[in-house]
């Protein structure tokens, strides 16, 4: 198990307890994080579990394909360079300790 922190708009942060294997989308739906909608059930078609990576986890993670990068085109907030959408990071033992901002809206 590792621990990912999902920090809210108004900074309320949520610490999770996750196995890895999944991505971060299935985990923050799995513990029901308020923020994450994930409508497409993680097929990269809806761009509803954009994230923000901090640091310094944005850099160790792979760089997004062409398809993340596209749909990330399509988010309800603001893209920043650390966008990311949670259904394309999959969670390993690097990541505990994980913190991901989430966007004030995701419609």
């Amino acid at each position: 198990m590792i621990t990912i922190h999902f920090v809210e708009a108004g900074d309320a942060a949520l610490e999770v307890q996750c196995k890895t294997g999944q991505s971060l989308m299935q985990a923050a739906v799995a513990a029901n994080v308020d923020g994450i909608e994930a409508d497409c059930g993680g097929l990269m078609t809806c761009a509803t579990c954009h994230v923000y990576v901090r640091e310094p986890y944005a850099s160790q993670l792979p760089p997004p394909g062409d398809e993340e990068l596209g749909m990330l085109e399509f988010t309800a907030s603001p893209r920043n360079p650390n966008s990311r959408l949670s259904c394309q990071i999959e969670l390993t033992e690097v990541l505990d300790g994980l913190t991901v901002d989430l966007p004030e809206s995701q419609h």
